[in-house]
């Protein structure tokens, strides 16, 4: 029983390490080209970064000093918005006293008003929504406020997005890991997600696959507000994916691509948050399939648990009694699956810049990975505790 356990794993393991390697090898990577990107006096298209943010004291400063750090283009060529969504924290505070300590005419703030009372507006989609109204610029850069941009990063998205004419691009950031649940967590579910997603779907124009991140989109201003912009989706949750499906069903040009040299991202910084995170948006990236959810728990502990568990029992077992050659294969076996998880790590550290610190922790993170897929589909199916920072998603219309 336990050496087909190993069996099982090791395949399982195996087949995750080569979609891996796929990812590393062959999905798109847009790399910033420093000495090849366009002088500020040649730049053409004028850009709006949009940040809305609601509750983000610890992030909301660094995130502005690292978008307006990033780039030397001037007012005329780059706004930076900042949109406080109602935050009950010290976020508006902090943004105040950065413009005023920076003076610079590019950053902009805005108060977001009041959602309306008769309409359903989830998320940030409302606050993204009150600036896009009073913004003119050619091209819309949606980011989160956790989002730290590097050099280059408005030039080289905006650059590729004008050559190859592409309507809304999306970039997934570097992973930056730093409490001990995030070292648990993240790299798994991370590399899970990386390993099954379909970039050549994705970026097929005749493939019906849509996919982008709310962290960093690029939307061509034209084509955002021909599908609606954020208001076309208030009531959904998982917003990015369905303005990118909104944007590829109208006929728009959208590409999706690896950008771990243009941004970084901490997503979380506490267990609570991790928690409170994925439990919002996993099940619902599951297309609320409760298959789909079952098949991702079964994958992740046979794959990353299981022969954690199996090593772990086998040794215990040979110490106090000889063993079989069953169970002598079993444990090469074993031992073979897990320095594939290293190397799994290693090729994660390739694709969006997480080291393979903690890696021997894997069969824990397969644990907690599971407990937040089954708490995914039961908050999403029943409404139980479905906030973000503490907001509820959804609040009742008021008739």
């Amino acid at each position: 029983m336990l050496l087909a356990i190993v069996m099982l794993g090791l395949i399982s393991t195996v087949l995750y390490g080569l979609k891996l390697q796929r990812v590393a090898r062959h999905a798109p990577r847009l790399l910033p080209q420093l000495d090849r990107l366009p002088q500020e006096a040649q730049f053409s298209p004028t850009v709006a970064v949009v940040v809305p943010a609601y509750n983000e004291a610890n992030h909301v400063e660094e995130c502005l000093r690292s978008i307006l750090g990033s780039t030397m283009l001037p007012v005329d060529r780059l706004e930076v918005w900042l949109v406080d969504d109602g935050s009950t924290d010290e976020t508006w505070a902090i943004a105040q006293a950065l413009h005023q300590q920076l003076g610079d005419p590019r950053l902009k703030l805005l108060a977001g008003q009041p959602r309306p009372q008769d309409e359903v507006w989830v998320g940030k989609n409302w606050a993204c929504t009150q600036a896009a109204m009073l913004i003119k610029a050619d091209y819309l850069l949606f980011l989160d406020a956790d989002m730290r941009l590097k050099p280059g990063a408005i030039e080289t998205a905006v650059t590729a997005a004008a050559q190859e004419k592409v309507d809304l691009l999306s970039c997934a950031p570097a992973i930056v890991c730093g409490c001990w649940s995030e070292w648990l967590i993240q790299p798994l579910m991370i590399g899970v997600l990386l390993a099954g997603f379909p970039f050549d779907a994705v970026n097929d124009p005749h493939d019906k696959t849509a996919f982008a991140t709310g962290q960093f989109m690029l939307f061509r201003r034209a084509a955002y507000e021909a599908v609606g912009g954020h208001r076309a989706v208030a009531p959904q949750v998982v917003e990015d994916v369905e303005l990118a499906q909104q944007i590829k069903s109208s006929g728009f040009n959208l590409r999706y691509v690896l950008g771990a040299e243009l941004a970084a991202v901490q997503m979380y910084d506490s267990w609570a948050a991790i928690w409170e995170g994925w439990t919002k948006n996993l099940y619902l990236g599951c297309q609320r399939n409760l298959k789909t959810i079952a098949h991702l728990c079964l994958a992740v502990l046979i794959t990353c648990t299981l022969p954690w568990i199996a090593l772990g029992f086998l040794l215990s077992q040979a110490v106090f009694t000889p063993i079989s050659w069953v169970d002598g294969v079993a444990i090469a076996l074993a031992v073979i699956t897990v320095a594939l998880h290293y190397d799994l790590r290693r090729t994660e550290e390739k694709i969006v810049h997480i080291p393979p610190r903690y890696w021997w922790l894997t069969a824990l993170g397969g644990v907690f990975i599971v407990a937040i897929a089954i708490g995914s589909a039961i908050k999403t199916e029943t409404g139980w505790g479905w906030t973000w920072r503490g907001r509820l998603l959804y609040s009742p219309v008021k008739k």
